[in-house]
């Protein structure tokens, strides 16, 4: 049988007509070259939802009430820094510029 045969032509047709419709019917892509493509990678669901609902709502965020505490807590521990020598120095005044001069 010769390679450009009628019954060859035939079976090719039917093999890529069965593939084509085997993709459409289990929505796959196909990929006749072989030739690498994102499409596994972009077939996975998304994680950021589930990842995101996995941590309980941070209610610190939302209550202004204990916003202002802490915020009062840091206030009251740097004056006390302060007070001791220990507070964060004057712009300019660092380690950096002590090790430039």
């Amino acid at each position: 049988m010769a390679p450009g045969s009628l019954k060859s032509i035939l079976t090719a047709a039917v093999n890529t007509g069965v593939t084509e419709a085997r993709a459409r019917i289990f929505g796959h892509v196909l990929n006749p070259t072989g030739l690498k493509s994102a499409h596994k990678i972009l077939r996975k669901k998304l994680i950021g939802e589930k990842v995101a609902q996995w941590y309980p709502h941070d209610i610190r965020k939302d209550d202004p009430l204990i916003m202002e505490a802490e915020e009062k807590e840091r206030t009251n521990k740097l004056e006390m820094l302060k007070r001791r020598g220990k507070g964060p120095p004057k712009k300019g005044q660092g380690k950096r510029s002590k090790r430039k001069s």
